[in-house]
């Protein structure tokens, strides 16, 4: 599996070793007892009156219905017949609703997250109202759009992934535990920039460390985000394109000036060798005479300077150049600046409020933009501390080397570097997409891959902890990825008390994890979402998939609810009250 790593060497394959090298041994020396205990029931459930435990077993042994989980849209449509809307939310209050729900506005959460920052868990809030949206049509398509230019060189593969695909364009489909947002125009995107900015200012009213979370799909159009994501990855090929020309020249993969101009000419660009070298001269920011990644990865921002580089000029002779190499547009630059002045007014009010901004990741056809524009607020906004967080999942296969990437650029500039680690919601989305448009399947080949890709991820980052500025959250509802960054972080001298390192689970999912490490001095989270009855029910549909999904973690938990309910009874304490424990603490 570790040749599925490999993949950096095209970026930096010396520090692949060094890192790799780090990581094996980290794994050597963190095997032993684990440190904290996921089987005391007693500690799991305190948070929970007996009636929210019952519950809690009814919902699960719902999730493990297939005809149930499977129908649920349409049994949740019959009952809101049946029993009206009173009725219908009544049920549901008493049910899903109420177990992975936290209430319907900021006011009803507030005794909630109240009870759990006594126990020690903290909250990300996250508003989870949904558009029901008919799957026929979910957004309008743009005509200037429809075609997105393919390149004359062999680059298929890469630009396979940014085309348009007319059976995926209700990007709901095939995905079952992340949230999709639509574009319904520009208006409606500033209505989500305001939802969220609501959300911080109610993390800040109620925690001292709280989280937010948000998607960059809210913001803008997605087929903005396809055309940009397009454009840094075709850029991402031209430098390999003339770096290829000369690796043995320089220690590490990069462009040497000499060969510069020789490149441009090979992709077909009509270029003065005085106007090569004035632009090389611009990238090479530290004057070594080589252009790495990263600063031709800089050079992209903020509008996409290299992409104007590439576009089709005339020769001395007067033939046109090559004009198969995309570039935004001036509305579509404009377009895009909308879309970042929005994400940073969230992010300023974040910074205001000392709230932590989670941006999440989504599919890997966006995911090239959402984390260029996610690195630029990063290095405009965390240059005093971790604001906002960058998520990576690790089930794809060129997870290590992007995050590597991003790194040395956080240590080259000095800002604080922050991620979310995550295995991934998209999977059989993706691997649907690339088996129908033609390109390589970019998840990882096993679900034990993914895990060791975690594993290896949490290792390097940690290691970036203690030795730089960096915060680190991790999300997982797997025992061992959280035993493994537990034992990692005694290896590497870090502290639960120092917070550089957060754990996150859902709210009404793995309780044995949160309370557990809240119970231990780790910075436990909960993700909290909050919104109405009727407007939930798509996030309360993705719950009841995810946790028949997660049926091995959720028969464990099952079985543990029922021993706490089973002690309660032995012990009279039926009436188990969670404020008066807390009070008591």
């Amino acid at each position: 599996r570790r040749c599925e790593l490999l993949s950096l060497t095209d970026f930096y394959p010396n520090m692949l070793k060094r890192k790799m090298h780090d990581v094996n041994m980290v794994k050597t020396e963190c095997k032993g007892e684990p440190s904290i205990d996921f089987s005391n029931f007693e500690q799991a459930f305190r948070a929970k009156t007996t009636g929210e435990i019952i519950k809690a077993i009814i919902v699960y042994k719902l999730c493990s219905i297939d005809f149930l989980v499977n129908r649920n849209k349409e049994l949740m449509s019959i009952s809101r017949k049946i029993f009206g809307k009173k009725g219908f939310d009544y049920i549901m209050k008493s049910s899903f609703y109420g177990h992975f729900v936290a209430g319907e506005s900021q006011e009803d959460i507030k005794s909630k997250l109240e009870l759990m920052k006594k126990f020690g868990v903290g909250a990300i809030l996250d508003y989870a109202v949904e558009s029901d949206i008919p799957q026929k049509e979910p957004t309008p398509p743009l005509k200037t759009l429809e075609k997105i230019d393919e390149l004359q060189f062999d680059i298929a593969d890469v630009e396979k992934k940014f085309k348009r695909y007319q059976q995926l364009v209700d990007r709901r489909q095939r995905v079952v535990s992340a949230r999709t947002y639509f574009y319904e125009g520009e208006e409606k995107c500033d209505e989500n920039m305001e939802v969220f900015i609501k959300c911080i200012d109610k993390t800040g009213e109620t925690s001292t460390n709280g989280f937010a979370a948000i998607k960059v799909t809210a913001l803008g159009r997605p087929l903005m985000l396809l055309r940009l994501s397009q454009i840094l990855n075709q850029t991402k090929y031209y430098f390999d394109v003339i770096a290829a020309e000369n690796q043995n020249i320089l220690s590490e993969k990069a462009i040497a000036e000499q060969y510069f101009l020789q490149g441009l000419h090979k992709l077909g660009v009509s270029m003065t060798p005085e106007e090569a070298k004035k632009i090389f001269k611009i990238i090479d920011t530290n004057n070594n005479g080589g252009i790495d990644i990263i600063e031709w990865k800089n050079f992209l921002t903020p509008q996409l300077q290299l992409s104007k580089i590439f576009r089709a000029k005339p020769t001395a002779e007067g033939k046109s150049g090559n004009d198969g190499f995309i570039y935004l547009s001036s509305p579509e630059v404009k377009e895009m600046e909308k879309m970042q002045d929005r994400l940073h007014c969230i992010v300023e009010r974040a910074k205001e409020k000392n709230v932590r901004l989670m941006v999440d990741a989504e599919q890997t056809y966006f995911q090239p933009a959402i984390s260029h524009m996610t690195l630029e607020a990063m290095r405009n906004f965390n240059k005093d501390s971790a604001i906002i967080f960058n998520t990576y999942q690790c089930y794809l296969k060129d997870t290590i080397p992007t995050l590597c990437l991003d790194m040395e650029l956080s240590r080259r500039e000095g800002f604080y570097f922050a991620a979310k680690v995550v295995r991934g919601a998209y999977m059989e989305q993706e691997r649907f997409r690339a088996h129908s448009v033609g390109y390589s399947d970019p998840i990882h080949v096993s679900y034990e891959a993914t895990n060791e890709s975690y594993n290896n991820v949490l290792s390097l980052l940690l290691e970036e902890v203690r030795d730089r500025k960096a915060n680190i959250m991790v999300a997982t509802h797997n025992e061992a990825s959280v035993l493994h960054a537990i034992n990692t972080m005694k290896k590497f001298g870090i502290k639960p008390d120092d917070k550089t390192v957060f754990f996150g689970q859902l709210l009404g999912m793995c309780d044995v994890i949160t309370y557990a490490l809240g119970s231990a001095g780790y910075a436990a989270y909960k993700y909290v979402p909050y919104g109405p009855v009727e407007d939930v029910m798509p996030y309360l549909s993705r719950r009841a998939m995810e946790n028949r999904s997660l049926m091995k973690g959720v028969i464990k938990e099952r079985s543990m609810l029922w021993s706490e309910l089973g002690r309660r009874f032995r012990n009279g304490a039926l009436w188990h009250n969670p404020s008066l424990i807390a009070n008591l603490k």
